[in-house]
């Protein structure tokens, strides 16, 4: 292995240690989107039935439906976001709830 093969990967591997400390400069790397989402596993472990999830969560029911029937694809936001719904839904619940939404402007 060549010496700059061998600085490129302790390079890496020192920016996922500073990663999973939180010790790194947002600005020097990029989030990884999921390629796929299984929304059905999501919801059921939230116990929500697909109208309330779309409707906890601001999907349309349809899309919610369309989704888990592999109909359509969640694009990137909606993947992060449900990634997110997925790892910290109280979270999610807490930032969506009316007294967390500043109010429309004039």
């Amino acid at each position: 292995m060549s010496r700059s093969v061998a600085d490129d990967i302790r390079a890496g591997l020192e920016q996922a240690l500073a990663i999973a400390n939180d010790t790194a400069d947002p600005a020097g790397y990029r989030i990884r989107v999921p390629a796929s989402v299984d929304v059905r596993a999501i919801r059921r472990r939230l116990g929500l039935t697909q109208g309330q999830f779309a409707d906890r969560f601001g999907f349309t029911l349809a899309a919610v439906r369309d989704w888990e029937q592999r109909r359509r694809t969640p694009e990137g936001a909606a993947r992060v976001f449900l990634l997110v719904i997925d790892r910290e839904p109280e979270a999610v619940r807490r930032a969506l709830s009316p007294d967390a939404v500043p109010a429309a402007g004039p």
